[in-house]
């Protein structure tokens, strides 16, 4: 008895010290669990099947990085980025011809009063990105507007054709200063959930609603006041976000070392991709000016394609030598998805922007409405773009990403469809135009946040800017090869059914005037094309994002 008493004491005194060992092990783990950042902690949780208390989720779902108001004041200061860039370009399409007239610049170059701003915001888009991510987001922000307000005013101060579109480029290199950085802002000062989901996707409905209010815009400060007024009113929104800027973004962290230009900054790459992306935009415009038969243009395409593989090539060996940090990761396209995500942001800028092109002149030119009355026919995009951007918030977290995608990209081909099938012309507007013009806006603002918020989170903290200033190239480059094929398919059905050579459109005897039947036919194989993008880009999510989970979820 004696012995099986000695054996019960032996035994609870073990089992306490084996209490006191797993205590103390616990507190331990807590204490590392403590020390690791929020998202790891949580994805820790995740992976060991512990599902943290819905209230303690709820409770971090309300922590933010500042108050609510100066996070939603932040959210809206960076979405003007994204407003004022394609609000520039809109409303400088719609009033071309009154600039036009008043500059006494023939219709064939008039194309250069957009393509300007095109081309310096197109070519400084990763540089800036990268200078953004080195130097600080919210300098190159500030930096931008600045420069963008400075010469938006001196713009109608130009007397003639070359001075203009040399300040439109000056424009240009403003809001490529400002778009990437907008994206980096936001990437960095928002963590994985709500507000995460809320910032991008009022970001993201900022692009497609500035080319929508674009045409109101225009139309109204044209019809109303003078043409000057366009950039004058522009400037005065540039100047009201840097005074914005600079209240509600939040200052970076100090450095602890002096950033080395050197060393953070590849100028080799930097200047590579500017070159060839700026020589590839350069021959794109030219082309259906001058015709693509011209030898000077399919040679600057190819030494354009041959520059900007130069520049991937030196991308790859930096980021495997090590020794300077490259402009854009080359691996980073070894994700399929972020690949497929980058090919669909490309295709859906070309269909989009060219069916608000089509749309314009199809009002405008064949139709023979005013810049006023075309302008009144948009008024119910702007509506729809700020109704789906709220809808598209609530659904990120709540609905699978490729559900989205097949949607935006199915909703952008048959806005495109219905202003190509031969319908009478008598049909009336609500009939097709107006679901048209719907289905487009439903489209750009649930593809553009789900993309730019997927190409956030792909990408480290450190590339934030670099990353939008990847996503809107790309759709810059898509816009204007999409704009020039449309437009070599217009001219050359145009020609077509007038029995003529494609370079005689639109010179002495050959313009295409009011209710023209071959301007009708023209406008409609190019909308056919438009929306052959939208399905390319619909094939691109179904190969790519099946199964892909919910974009805005927490991880």
């Amino acid at each position: 008895m004696r012995k099986g008493s000695r054996s019960d004491v032996e035994l609870e005194l073990g089992l306490e010290v084996h209490e006191k060992k797993m205590e103390k092990l616990g507190i331990e783990a807590e204490a590392v669990q403590a020390q690791q950042p929020p998202n790891q902690k949580e994805r820790d949780e995740e992976n060991a099947g512990v599902v943290p208390d819905e209230d303690a989720d709820a409770d971090a779902e309300k922590r933010l990085p500042f108050s609510k108001a100066r996070c939603i004041a932040l959210v809206l200061t960076v979405t003007c980025a994204a407003i004022l860039n394609t609000l520039g370009v809109q409303a400088s399409v719609i009033i071309l011809p009154t600039i036009g007239e008043h500059l006494d610049i023939p219709v064939s170059r008039q194309q250069w009063i957009v393509s300007a701003y095109n081309l310096t915001f197109g070519c400084f888009l990763l540089l800036w990105g990268r200078l953004a991510d080195v130097y600080g987001k919210r300098l190159i922000f500030l930096c931008g507007s600045i420069w963008m307000t400075i010469t938006s005013i001196l713009v109608p101060f130009m007397p003639n054709e070359i001075g203009f579109d040399i300040f439109r480029g000056l424009q240009g290199l403003g809001a490529a200063a400002m778009v990437p950085t907008a994206i980096g802002i936001l990437g960095v000062t928002f963590r994985p959930g709500k507000a995460k989901n809320y910032a991008f996707s009022c970001y993201g409905a900022g692009a497609p609603l500035g080319g929508v209010l674009g045409n109101i815009f225009g139309g109204v400060l044209t019809q109303y006041l003078r043409w000057q007024w366009v950039f004058w009113v522009f400037a005065i929104l540039a100047a009201a976000t840097t005074v914005a800027g600079y209240f509600v973004i939040p200052l970076p962290p100090l450095q602890a070392e002096t950033v080395s230009l050197s060393r953070m900054i590849d100028w080799i790459g930097g200047t590579l991709v500017t070159i060839g992306v700026l020589i590839l935009l350069f021959a794109l415009t030219e082309g259906n000016v001058v015709g693509w038969s011209t030898p000077w243009i399919p040679t600057l395409i190819v030494v354009s394609v041959l520059v900007i593989a130069a520049f991937i090539i030196w991308q790859w060996w930096q980021e495997r030598s090590g020794k300077r940090r490259p402009l854009m990761k080359v691996s980073i396209f070894k994700n399929m998805r972020f690949s497929a995500a980058i090919i669909i942001m490309g295709l859906f800028f070309a269909s989009f922007n060219n069916f608000l092109i089509i749309a314009t002149y199809w009002f405008q030119d064949y139709q023979g409405h005013s810049v006023i009355a075309t302008t009144v026919r948009f008024i119910p995009t702007g509506v729809t773009g700020i109704i789906v951007g709220f809808i598209t918030s609530q659904l990120l977290a709540r609905v699978r990403g490729d559900f989205i995608l097949t949607f935006g990209t199915f909703a952008v081909s048959m806005s495109s469809l219905l202003f190509a099938i031969p319908i009478p012309t008598s049909t009336s507007y609500w009939a097709y135009a107006f679901p048209a013009l719907v289905l487009s806006v439903c489209g750009a603002d649930t593809l553009f946040p789900i993309l730019t918020l997927f190409t956030a989170k792909s990408l480290p903290q450190e590339d934030q800017a670099l990353g939008g200033a990847l996503i809107n190239a790309v759709g810059q480059i898509g816009r204007a090869i999409g704009l020039a094929i449309m437009t070599a398919i217009q001219t050359a059905v145009e020609a077509r059914e007038r029995g003529i050579e494609v370079g005689a459109i639109g010179g002495d005897g050959n313009v295409l005037r009011v209710g023209d039947p071959a301007l009708k036919v023209g406008l409609r194989s190019a909308s056919w094309f438009n929306c052959a993008i939208g399905l390319v880009a619909l094939v691109v999510v179904l190969l790519f994002f099946r199964g892909a989970g919910k974009v805005g979820g927490k991880h």
